[in-house]
This record gives C-alpha cells, sequence and structure tokens, in this order.
C-alpha cells in the first residue's frame, strides 16, 4: 500500500456541516478512550443503532481521510464495542487535532 498523506480532503465549510456525521459525532459518542502508538482505541456501550452508526462513519471517513485504518470489534452477549483508527505515524495527533481543535 502506498503511504498516503495524512490529510483530510473535505474544506473546513464541508468538515463543519458534517460533524456529527464524521469522527468528531462518532467520537463524542464513545465512553472511553485509549492511545495507541498509531491512533486510537474507542469504547462504546451497546445500543440500538450503533453499529450502523460507525459503518456509515467509517464509509464516509474512508472517502475524504484515505490514510485510516478501522478495525471493528464487537464483543458476545450484548458486551462492548471497539473500534480502532489507525494509520501511519501523525494518526493519533490528527485525530487529537480533529477533536480537540487548538
Amino acid at each position: 500500500m502506498p503511504d498516503l498523506p495524512i490529510v483530510c480532503s473535505l474544506n473546513a465549510g464541508e468538515l463543519r456541516a458534517r460533524a456529527e456525521d464524521l469522527l468528531p459525532g462518532l467520537l463524542r459518542a464513545a465512553v472511553e478512550r485509549h492511545d495507541l502508538p498509531d491512533g486510537w482505541r474507542l469504547r462504546f456501550a451497546p445500543r440500538e443503532g450503533l453499529l450502523p452508526d460507525i459503518a456509515r462513519t467509517i464509509d464516509a471517513e474512508s472517502r475524504c481521510c484515505r490514510f485510516l485504518r478501522f478495525l471493528l470489534t464487537v464483543e458476545p452477549d450484548q458486551g462492548p464495542v471497539w473500534l480502532e483508527i489507525t494509520g501511519p505515524e501523525g494518526t493519533r495527533e490528527f485525530l487529537s487535532d480533529l477533536f480537540e481543535p487548538s
């Protein structure tokens, strides 16, 4: 796989307009966040509609932030849902800037 730049293809206005449908909206729904060397691991409490919401976000983000890698784990017996968002070096900082702009 070629090295993809760590950039979002959306302009600032598009990002603001779609923030609830993209990673910022999903990140706010997480009940726990763990830093990984190359990104974040998020935990979600199971709820009706969670998996389609995550799938829509992954679909949208994979088109505008092509460098991101997503790994979804659904624990058995209505356990927690985990989403790892990783990428090349600098991805964790990109995610921090996206969620906690300075």
